[in-house]
């Protein structure tokens, strides 16, 4: 089968750092070409993949409306030319991408990995259209969108071989924090839980330089960073995310929103790594309470629970979540969704 890719300008495709749909989109693209499909990809100035690549647009995620649209047009444009020298179109990046292809028979599988703008959704569904499936990481997220169309959940996946089974931790083994250091992220409840209940914390991840986020950072975060008890890693990249995971006693995922998945807990799980998480969006899909973590809903139960991740077994923690969530059976979902394999 020919299969082509989209991202959306703005990360390269693989991230080197942060970049969560383009590491996904870069993973589908390799499995798709070990399974023996053609494989073109679509993405932003940078990217690779073992088949073939065309790049387009600005790596910028500040970029203005009026790049974007150019951006659009260049994908039309593509679209209008090659529409026909695919079997299946699967889009990770805008939907608006998608239409010169929209009424043709060439199968098309529209992703989301955030909330849904159902607006666009009943606006493009409105439109003569053909063999288009719409996918979201959860059930949570597809319940944002799914007011028109054929939607399916089909959960987010990680590479589980680039991750490392660690069995035997340190007996002052730390917690750890992995993820955009917002404020809907929770980091300041990580260092809450980690301080009441006399563990150290690692803390992992990019700092947003959105105003609010930056303030929060920077008054009520930083400060609190001793190198010590409270350390601070910065962003990782995967090799180093694996190093660290493995070395917790679990990963702390104090969400204040409704995350849509949430990847950076089964890249814990995949070292064995037990996941607490407050139960917000799709925590209750993700998380297998007292299998591959515990769902809790407040940071004194969040306390609680870090005395029984001994309970866990980690060699089990692991197997459950590659059971579910490695690229070899979620690639074999998105291609079954059309009666392909």
């Amino acid at each position: 089968m020919r299969i082509l890719l989209i991202m959306d300008p703005g990360i390269p495709v693989p991230p080197t750092l942060y970049g969560g749909h383009e590491r996904l989109v870069y993973l589908f693209a390799e499995e798709y070409q070990k399974l023996g499909h053609e494989v073109a990809l679509l993405a932003g100035p940078g990217s690779h993949c073992s088949g073939k690549t065309v790049t387009f647009g600005t790596n910028d995620l500040a970029r203005s409306k009026w790049i974007r649209f150019k951006e659009a047009r260049f994908v039309w444009r593509f679209l209008k030319k090659n529409k026909n020298n695919f079997d299946l179109i699967h889009n990770f990046g805008r939907l608006i991408y998608l239409l010169p292809a929209l009424n043709y028979p060439v199968k098309k599988v529209m992703t989301y990995g955030r909330p849904v703008a159902a607006k666009g959704i009943k606006i493009l569904t409105a439109l003569p259209n053909r063999n288009l499936i719409f996918t979201a990481c959860s059930n949570y997220c597809v319940s944002t969108g799914n007011v028109a169309g054929h939607w399916e959940t089909v959960y987010n996946a990680i590479d589980f071989s680039q991750y490392h089974l660690n069995e035997k931790l340190d007996d002052d083994a730390p917690l750890m924090f992995l993820g955009r250091l917002d404020k809907i992220k929770g980091v300041h409840t990580a260092i809450k839980v980690a301080k009441e209940t006399g563990h150290k914390l690692l803390i992992a991840g990019n700092i947003s330089h959105t105003a609010d986020n930056y303030t929060y950072f920077k008054t009520e975060i930083e400060p609190q960073f001793d190198n010590d008890r409270i350390k601070y890693l910065g962003a990782l990249n995967d090799i180093e995310k694996n190093k660290y995971l493995q070395q917790a006693k679990a990963l702390l995922f104090p969400i204040e929103w409704d995350e849509p998945f949430g990847i950076v807990m089964i890249e814990a799980m995949a070292c064995g790594t037990p996941v607490i998480a407050f139960k917000r969006g799709s925590v209750p899909e993700v998380v297998e309470n007292g299998v591959t973590g515990f769902i809790v809903t407040d940071a004194k139960q969040m306390e609680q629970k870090i005395a029984e991740t001994d309970t866990i077994g980690r060699s089990l923690c692991r197997e459950t979540a590659r059971k579910r969530f490695n690229v070899s059976v979620i690639a074999s979902h998105y291609l079954s969704l059309f009666g392909n394999k």
